[in-house]
């Protein structure tokens, strides 16, 4: 039986965790203390993040490092902003021949790194790291609604074999060999997503909404190929599968804060209406500096840039966007 630490008691880490348990996996949930790993072990369900999701038998929430340390494949699946503070406290107990899968949607504010990147910093060999993305809400995949999603990494054999965990039932997994790709398509649709919130919030109708979508994933896709990702990862399920999930699904918090921004809402106002963590912010933040780096214009991710913390106006930057220099679409 294959062991598997997951780091996080998140929904999304959660609704993963009772998967891996349904496929035969001894599943260890690494909870943030020992109340909350009691209440999950006593409920069997996470009634916090995750409530009705009745947990298999075969998982267990614990604060234990030794199930880390026991475990062939440590699945990440806390949010961005607290995947490095997670390492630092459990990557010295990963066992050097574990997998180490992020199911993170974000880039890192300061460094500008993936998650990975993050991951491979902290000595795991890039070999060993793998990336899980897709359109996956964790409401519907944990109510066993038919779902898709990818899993990247540079080594076939262990993607393969995470895919052998996770896929069965409802839930149908692919592998790929980009996970620069795969990482960057999941952080960066957020982005977009919020622009598409904003652009619902002022009314401007779906035309509007399709053009941000289609053209989002043009700036997307330019910042992925000049970053070493392959061009069809982003017409893939991490790609447009998930750009197009979040940024028309009334579940996605990213689009939800778009709109919540729609209503003058400040940006502090807007996150805390929205329930969760919303990736797209702290994302949104590092891509004018990652874009410059790579040399990439994005005129949209900047654009928003500017209304989230520059102080622009959301009818100013859209009146920016449409004034913009006419071009072949191709550019």
């Amino acid at each position: 039986m294959t062991r598997v630490a997951v780091i996080g008691t998140t929904s999304w880490g959660t609704t993963l965790a009772a998967l891996l348990a349904r496929g035969g996996s001894e599943v260890a949930l690494m909870a943030r203390s020992v109340g909350e790993a009691d209440l999950i072990n006593a409920a069997r369900e996470n009634a916090r993040h995750r409530p009705g999701l009745k947990l298999p038998e075969n998982l267990t929430a614990t604060i234990d490092p030794e199930a880390v340390a026991n475990a062939d494949v440590v699945l990440l699946a806390v949010p961005s902003v607290g995947l490095r503070t997670n390492l630092v406290r459990l990557a010295p107990a990963i066992s050097p021949a574990a997998s180490v899968v992020s199911a993170t949607k974000g880039i890192e504010a300061e460094s500008c790194l993936r998650m990975s990147e993050v991951i491979e910093s902290f000595g795991i060999t890039a070999d060993r790291v793998l990336a899980l993305s897709g359109p996956n809400f964790a409401g519907e995949i944990a109510a066993g609604l038919p779902a898709a999603t990818v899993v990247a990494g540079r080594n076939e054999t262990r993607a393969r074999d995470v895919q052998a965990l996770l896929n069965g039932g409802a839930f149908r997994v692919y592998t790929s060999d980009d996970p620069t790709g795969v990482e960057l398509c999941g952080a960066l649709k957020n982005v977009i997503a919020i622009a598409c919130g904003l652009s619902d919030g002022q009314g401007y109708g779906e035309n509007a909404k399709a053009a941000l979508i289609t053209r989002g994933l043009a700036e997307i896709t330019r910042l992925g190929v000049a970053a070493g990702a392959q061009p069809m990862t982003f017409l893939g399920l991490a790609g447009i599968g998930d750009l197009v999930l979040s940024c028309e699904g009334n579940q996605s918090r990213n689009r939800r804060l778009g709109l919540a921004l729609a209503q003058e809402m400040s940006l502090d106002e807007a996150l805390e209406s929205v329930e969760g963590v919303v990736e797209g912010v702290s994302t949104a933040r590092s891509v004018p500096q990652l874009a410059r780096r790579l040399d990439v214009e994005m005129p949209i991710c900047e654009s928003l840039h500017a209304v989230l913390f520059e102080g622009k106006t959301a009818v100013a930057a859209g009146r920016e966007l449409m004034a913009r220099a006419a071009r072949p679409e191709r550019d």
